[in-house]
């Protein structure tokens, strides 16, 4: 790449960022670093360490996003500098490190944009994540043990941590299960996948190989701070306890320290069992309830999508969202958006982002 074709590509870069930069209003960004920072540094900050903490996490939060696009701004400005004086003086190393300056500027950027199209409440926050098996008997409990291993993948790649909130096996694999991804826009990133998850292969249960189709379904719901108010009537709830399956010692097994929550009026029911005391599981299941009620009122007041929510389709042919095919090919295809790839494997190890990214500026394109 010579020197003129190098410029030509920072001009149209730097237009491209002139025009998202004027859409997320910096200066209202900045307005709002400097009224919290003035908070934090108040003799009575930390009174309250919760309230603290969430301050400090909207400055890190805020300064995430407007600071890295000043920092491309500045670093562009920078490298037009450098090839103006190397048109007067040519030097072949300088300008190596220049194209390859540039080349991670349009990395930082692409990362950059991606987090812009995140800009919807709670996508900044972490997520419930559920997944529960549909058709297919014991091949759709091996298919949700499939997903739950492509979801932990996809999360220590992104260097998110994940609590397992309830776990409920089965023959074959696993029932359902419901984690906690806790990470910077878990939720706006992991949105996209609730639906139904359709799976074709041989089956490793069948002696005839012949080829089976399994379903599962995954439902992302934000976890809502505390200051949202959510209605919950305790005459809508019912509570059982019941004894926690899987590892954690005699005390769990031989206690009913496990709880399951239904609320009656909507029939949404979530558990927990991580815990060994049933004190705390209560709490966590009723954190997990106000994230799903939260989900559930925000789709009745949007009634377009309404008919879309996960939770009310069935788990079998017809509304998938994603199909993952292991033969007669191989293609992972996502039926809203059309992306596709042929490296199954690669997507089975967590490699999901082409299809969250697509999501995104899909949804993006939709709204605009």
């Amino acid at each position: 790449m010579d020197l003129q074709e190098i410029q030509k590509s920072i001009n149209e870069l730097t237009v491209e960022i002139e025009d998202t930069w004027g859409i997320f209003d910096p200066d209202a960004i900045y307005h709002d670093i400097a009224q919290k920072e003035d908070e934090s540094g108040a003799p009575d900050f930390w009174d309250n360490r919760e309230r603290a903490e969430k301050v400090l996490q909207d400055i890190r939060k805020l300064k995430n996003r407007i600071e890295p696009w000043q920092d491309i701004k500045d670093n562009l400005s920078n490298l037009t500098d450098i090839i103006e004086m190397l048109k007067e003086e040519s030097d072949s190393e300088i300008q190596a490190e220049v194209e390859k300056d540039f080349e991670h500027l349009l990395t930082s950027y692409n990362k950059q944009k991606k987090l812009e199209l995140l800009s919807e409440p709670n996508d900044d926050g972490d997520a419930f994540l559920t997944i529960h098996s549909g058709a297919g008997g014991t091949e759709a409990c091996d298919w949700v043990s499939m997903l739950f291993r492509m979801y932990s993948r996809w999360c220590e790649n992104q260097n998110f941590k994940f609590d397992i909130l309830d776990l409920l096996e089965a023959e074959g694999g696993i029932k359902s299960v419901t984690i906690q991804v806790k990470g910077d826009y878990a939720f706006g990133n992991l949105k996209c996948e609730s639906g139904i998850h359709r799976l074709v292969r041989i089956s490793p249960f069948d002696s005839s190989a012949r080829r089976h189709t399994s379903f599962a379904s995954v439902h992302i719901s934000p976890v809502v701070d505390d200051d949202i108010e959510i209605d919950i009537n305790p005459d809508d709830l019912r509570v059982d306890t019941y004894r926690a399956q899987g590892a954690g010692g005699q005390h769990v097994n031989k206690t009913e320290s496990a709880v399951r929550i239904t609320h009656l009026p909507t029939n949404i029911v979530v558990q927990c069992q991580n815990e060994r005391s049933q004190h705390k599981n209560r709490d966590t299941a009723m954190k997990v309830l106000k994230s799903r009620l939260y989900e559930h009122y925000k789709a009745i007041q949007e009634a377009e999508q309404e008919k879309q929510a996960a939770e009310k389709k069935d788990i079998s042919w017809g509304n998938q969202i994603r199909s993952y095919v292991f033969h007669p090919y191989n293609m992972v295809k996502d039926h809203r958006t059309k992306a596709e790839t042929g490296n199954v494997q690669a997507v089975m190890d967590g490699a999901i982002d082409q299809f969250i990214e697509e999501y995104l500026r899909f949804t993006w394109a939709q709204a605009n």
